[in-house]
């Protein structure tokens, strides 16, 4: 598996710099709206066709999962790439830069290889598994930091929609701010993955987990020795409905915190 993953990388860093030249250089144009405050814009469908075209070419044994147009291709070897054209599509179309091109490959639930491209802030980060984590061609670390009270953390965004309910949210964003040094909400899940692979965040600890969002920056943290769970503790996969990521010296300390919030409606 590590030998055929890292073969697949460079295909995966082609796609990113597809998806990087077309975030850079194209407005977002029309936006449509995908529900209650939810969007898609131009940019969002130009890249998910281009990476879906360029995989597709490049992989054709592979399936393919997008945020907007869902998923294509085969499914028989158990490996499915997994792309958000644009994460933080919100902060996209308000120029806020803290948003970029996400693309995992999973094998069945497993997140196995990553890619997150961030063009306004010139990172490229990467992993594959057994082959570690990167910045460009710098390997990065999760946090070492030992005491909540040192840690800055990034949680989800609140959920929209007719039937949000961000009971378990405020309760989160309550116990938190009583704890940690600062509490973060950036608007973009791959950029709170990549950070926290980096040890510029602590943790990033989200109460859902689509799989578009999270696949790519899974790998990464796993690979730079942060550890994944649930919500409830248990091993991450794709399957799991929320995302905890954490340095691993603190890592208890967040399943107990986690254990206070109320039951999800």
């Amino acid at each position: 598996m590590t030998a055929s993953m890292t073969s697949l990388l460079p295909v995966a860093l082609e796609a990113a710099a597809l998806a990087h030249d077309l975030i850079l250089t194209r407005a977002p144009g029309a936006v449509t709206a995908k529900g209650d405050r939810d969007m898609a814009s131009e940019v969002d469908y130009a890249v998910e066709r281009a990476v879906r075209d360029h995989l597709r070419e490049r992989t054709p044994a592979i399936g393919f999962l997008g945020e907007e147009e869902g998923r294509t291709g085969p499914t028989g070897s158990g490996l499915t790439w997994i792309a958000d054209p644009v994460d933080g599509t919100a902060n996209f179309v308000h120029g806020i830069p803290l948003c970029g091109f996400s693309l995992g490959l999973a094998h069945h639930d497993d997140p196995v290889l990553g890619v997150i491209d961030l063009p306004f802030l010139g990172a490229r980060y990467s992993a594959a598994r057994g082959a570690g984590a990167y910045l460009g061609d710098r390997r990065i670390r999760a946090s070492t930091a030992a005491s909540p009270a040192d840690a800055i953390v990034a949680i989800g965004d609140y959920a929209v929609g007719p039937d949000a309910d961000n009971g378990r949210r405020l309760a989160l964003t309550g116990l938190l701010s009583a704890r940690v040094q600062r509490v973060r909400m950036l608007g973009s899940a791959a950029l709170d993955l990549a950070w926290t692979a980096e040890g510029r965040l602590d943790a990033s600890l989200t109460l859902t987990n689509n799989p578009w969002d999270m696949a790519a920056g899974a790998a990464i943290a796993r690979e730079a020795g942060a550890d994944l769970h649930d919500a409830n503790g248990a091993p991450y996969s794709l399957a799991s409905d929320s995302i905890i990521v954490t340095a691993p010296s603190l890592t208890t300390t967040f399943q107990n915190l986690l254990a206070e919030l109320p039951p999800s409606s």
